[in-house]
């Protein structure tokens, strides 16, 4: 089989297309043919060795895709083979992700991709909708989990709304009945979040953002999902209510934090920081089969009229696929890898 490799932390020329033996499945897993390969700024992070040296001599990256069960291990029904399926955390702890013709990853990690959803939605969810999914059931009088009804009467604040995870947040709230507003830099991304089905948008470098977002939601915001700490949380605790709730997953230009302790206090603010890896079994489960029942309604599509952009790579390109997550690209970048 083909699969993108490396050796040695860096930048994205240390990826390099190789070939290597099919993977066996080991007893608990599944073999997955991967035909769309998901990219996220965690990606391009672990590659580099900005989030640490690599854990393997050989490492194979991405930890979102999409594709087939082609084989089994001992203890995994064998009716899954055939299955279509989304993978979430494909590399975590683990040599070889999604960024090959073939993967192996624990069978919970295959989650079932209902047929009328498409592998380029498949490939998009994992630490996106995870993500978003943690960032809307942080709060202290909840909910836990999301189905449609649980954030009613909820105003949900989506920060940068035409990211992966801001698109993601968007229709998880919308979908679980929340009012979603989201924050963008410009027109263009305005109109993505409109069409991720933001019902209010605020461009924040326009006039006065925080009077914009009180008019919508006078008693103000009960959950912000932050992908930029630092620059935004003047705007963020300017506009949340009293015991309300910010969700960070980032920290997007690196600003530093600076904390009005005393606004916090008289607010009550929760602050919940965010990463999947070591969010828990128990909470990683929920979002998972709650993710997966918002694919099967139809809530989490993806492409330029749903909002999210899909740029797309061959697999022998993928070092520029990874150049245009470093970059900034707006939307999704995916590598197809095989038909």
């Amino acid at each position: 089989m083909k699969a993108i490799i490396y050796r040695d932390n860096g930048d994205p020329d240390v990826l390099r297309l190789v070939d290597r033996d099919l993977p066996a499945p080991g007893p608990g897993e599944v073999r997955v043919r991967i035909a769309v390969s998901g990219i996220n700024p965690t990606d391009w992070k672990a590659r580099s060795g900005a989030s640490g040296p690599k854990q393997f001599p050989e490492v194979t990256p991405h930890l979102d895709g999409a594709g087939t069960i082609d084989a089994v291990g001992e203890g995994v029904d064998r009716s899954r083979v055939g299955q279509r399926v989304w993978l979430f955390l494909a590399a975590a702890g683990r040599p070889t992700g999604t960024a090959a013709e073939f993967t192996v990853v624990p069978a919970e990690r295959a989650v079932p991709l209902p047929d009328e959803a498409g592998f380029d939605v498949g490939a998009s969810l994992g630490v996106p909708a995870l993500t978003a999914h943690r960032a809307l059931t942080v709060a202290e009088d909840g909910p836990r989990r999301l189905r449609p009804g649980a954030l009613d009467g909820k105003v949900v604040l989506a920060a940068g709304g035409a990211g992966a995870v801001g698109h993601a947040v968007i229709q998880l709230a919308r979908w679980a009945g929340a009012t979603v507003i989201s924050t963008v830099s410009g027109p263009e991304k305005a109109r993505l979040a409109t069409a991720a089905g933001a019902h209010h948008v605020i461009n924040y470098r326009e006039g006065d953002p925080a009077a914009g977002i009180r008019e919508i939601a006078p008693d103000g915001v009960d959950i912000v999902a932050e992908v930029a700490l630092g620059a935004n949380l003047a705007l963020d605790t300017a506009v949340l209510r009293t015991r309300g709730t910010i969700s960070t997953y980032g920290n997007d230009g690196g600003k530093p934090v600076e904390l009005d302790v005393m606004r916090n206090m008289v607010l009550n603010t929760r602050f919940q920081f965010v990463v999947l890896y070591t969010v828990g079994s128990g909470p990683l489960a929920a979002a998972v089969e709650d993710v997966a029942a918002a694919v099967r309604g139809g809530a989490l599509p993806v492409g330029e009229e749903h909002g999210l952009p899909l740029v797309r790579f061959p697999l022998d390109r993928t070092a520029d696929a990874h150049r245009a997550v470093e970059s900034g690209a707006v939307g999704k970048v995916l590598v197809d890898v095989t038909t």
